[in-house]
């Protein structure tokens, strides 16, 4: 019981990382704090633009391979033990 409980607060502990990583580079970057970030200018494009266009995909990409590569850690981690049990599944 105590391994279930250390996978899943794990588990939610990276996926709220990574939900938080989203909010801030789609929400925050791309609409919030845009009129700053078009200060700055990469390959001509304003930065703020860029993020709200681009860049909020590409990090979103990245977060993917983040969060499957951590999951992989923590599935292998936790594969000596019994894996959770997931109430109806397969039954």
């Amino acid at each position: 019981m105590q391994n279930e409980n250390a996978y899943w607060l794990e588990t939610l502990r990276l996926l709220g990382g990574c939900l938080l990583v989203w909010f801030v580079v789609s929400f925050g970057f791309g609409i919030l704090l845009v009129d700053y970030l078009n200060q700055i200018r990469i390959g001509g494009f304003k930065l703020g633009f860029w993020f709200a266009q681009q860049g909020s995909i590409y990090s979103f990409l990245l977060i993917i391979i983040f969060y499957v590569r951590q999951m992989g850690r923590i599935d292998k981690k936790y594969a000596n033990q019994d894996p959770p049990d997931r109430e109806g599944v397969g039954k």
